[in-house]
């Protein structure tokens, strides 16, 4: 007997349906098959499944079982297949009233005992097939994040028994709706804060325009001068995400299989993501891969920050693999069959030491680099590269006045209020037009939406001359600028909007 199951796969941060085929024959040996391009994990279904079945309390008959996923022609990965896969099995065995199948879709991976684990991509999988008009039925966990899409209606059942019960009308599932706009706006604020860090007040300054602009950055100075502290604080000057930004962030991760719980206390990403991968990434963790790719760290930042401490460290085929996603603030993973593309627009945010060893222009510590040896650790980072990042600031040693100080520096909560004044600033100016920040202006547009005094032309040109800056620099600077006018509320940029600016190219000055 022939039965059709509804369910889904992920590819990319969208999913399509998949159609779970299940034949169930008598007159062959009794052997169970799974095609459609399944991957291991997938195949290992029938070895879950049939101990799944046994234990939840139905008996089978030892007859031969065929698995079709079609589309066929897309290769097919997981474990999410296994609660479908049974329901088809039990369907074909007259155990579930089949005609109820349509108009669900399932997902969830079985333990041996028939209860239902979570499975990532529940929000990608609401978010692409509300269209359909179908209800979901779901892991409980798996449920809770996919609830988060308002177009669809999601079931919870935690086990394949119960679900058998629910498709056979003797009891009820539970549905699940979380109020996530509710949670976004009574999430609990970090804990760190600006004004915990000691002096540095010209890097503060400069970090305030990055994230008022979504510029990147480059922070260079000794070790132990704050670089990390200070970029694990940026997070809490940014503005409040929007729900939107929110369900992207959440879509991403839950794909990633990275998002758990079924309460507030799980870890839906309500605020701002803070990726600091080590040096030691490959290309494909960053950026993203696998033979069914998965989003890399550059996705996982999107709408924050990615932090890469000990910047020259990192592979340069890694840091070379950065310059169109900086660019076009998506990320494509091409395979032999298709191309994916995940979002990645985040603030990257880079530290590294002056010189290998750490201390050269230290006051008191001598530096034992010799200059070829600076200039193959510089040379790391490629000047493509490097002129993606808007702001290269040096941070300097903290003072022993400055760290034994009493007094509090500046808090997350004064600079956010800025921060946000000069984003709505922004939004306006851009509205209508298909990008949101300073750093984002296409060079076409910088004239229109840049409009400088001839004073800061001037100075623009005599910097551009005397330090040999490229192009790509030159609007650096320019939407720089744009921004530090935005924080005081001034429509045309003046010569001293300019002037901080340039301050804020360290590198290109060297």
């Amino acid at each position: 007997m022939l039965s059709k199951v509804i369910s889904a796969a992920c590819l990319g941060i969208k999913a399509y349906p998949v159609s779970v085929e299940v034949d169930v024959s008598t007159g062959r040996l009794p052997e169970f098959h799974i095609v459609g391009l399944p991957d291991a994990s997938v195949k290992e279904a029938k070895d879950r499944v049939k101990p799944a079945i046994k234990n939840s309390g139905f008996i089978l008959g030892s007859k031969a079982i065929t698995v079709n996923l079609a589309p066929a022609d897309i290769k097919k990965e997981g474990a999410a297949f296994d609660f479908p896969i049974a329901l088809g099995i039990l369907a074909s065995h007259g155990l579930i009233k089949r005609d109820r199948l349509d108009q669900f879709i399932f997902l969830g991976e079985l333990a041996l005992d028939g209860t239902l684990r979570p499975c990532p991509g529940g929000l990608a999988v609401a978010t692409s097939l509300a269209k359909l008009g179908k209800t979901l039925v779901l892991p409980p966990e798996t449920a809770f994040e996919a609830s988060a899409e308002e177009q669809i209606e999601v079931l919870k059942a935690h086990s394949l028994e119960e679900a058998v019960k629910f498709l056979n009308g003797e009891t009820q599932l539970e549905k699940v709706k979380v109020d996530f706009r509710g949670m976004l706006k009574s999430r609990k604020m970090p804990e760190i804060d600006f004004k915990d860090v000691k002096g540095q007040t010209l890097v503060k300054r400069a970090l305030e325009i990055s994230v008022s602009g979504f510029h990147h950055v480059l922070m260079v100075g000794p070790p132990g001068s704050g670089k990390s502290m200070l970029s694990k604080r940026l997070p809490t000057i940014f503005p409040d995400l929007e729900i939107e930004e929110a369900l992207e962030i959440t879509q991403i991760y839950s794909v990633a299989g990275l998002i758990k719980g079924t309460a507030p206390q799980g870890t839906v990403p309500f605020q701002r993501p803070f990726r600091a991968p080590h040096s030691s990434i490959s290309r494909q963790g960053l950026i993203g891969g696998g033979s069914i790719p998965k989003p890399g760290e550059i996705s996982l930042a999107h709408h924050g920050v990615l932090f890469l401490d000990e910047f020259p460290e990192f592979g340069r085929d890694v840091l070379e693999s950065f310059r169109a996603p900086l660019e076009d603030r998506v990320v494509t993973v091409s395979r032999a069959r298709q191309k994916i593309t995940f979002p990645a627009n985040f603030m990257l945010v880079c530290a590294m030491n002056p010189c290998p060893c750490g201390n050269l222009g230290h006051k008191i510590r001598s530096c034992r680099c010799s200059g070829r040896q600076i200039d193959l650790y510089r040379s790391r980072i490629s000047g493509p590269l490097l002129d993606r990042i808007d702001i290269h600031i040096e941070v300097p040693a903290v003072k022993f006045g400055e760290l034994s100080a009493k007094s509090e520096g500046e808090s997350s909560e004064e600079i956010r209020t800025r921060v946000q004044q000069a984003r709505e600033i922004q939004k306006k100016r851009f509205h209508g037009v298909s990008f949101s920040h300073n750093s984002a202006i296409p060079e076409k547009h910088i004239r229109q939406f840049c409009p400088m005094e001839k004073k800061a032309e001037k100075i623009l040109e005599n910097a551009i001359t005397q330090l040999g800056l490229s192009a790509r620099s030159y609007s650096r600077i320019i939407k720089a600028a744009r921004t530090i006018a935005d924080l005081t509320a001034e429509e045309t940029i003046s010569e001293s909007h300019v002037t901080e600016a340039i301050q804020y190219r360290l590198l290109d000055r060297s």
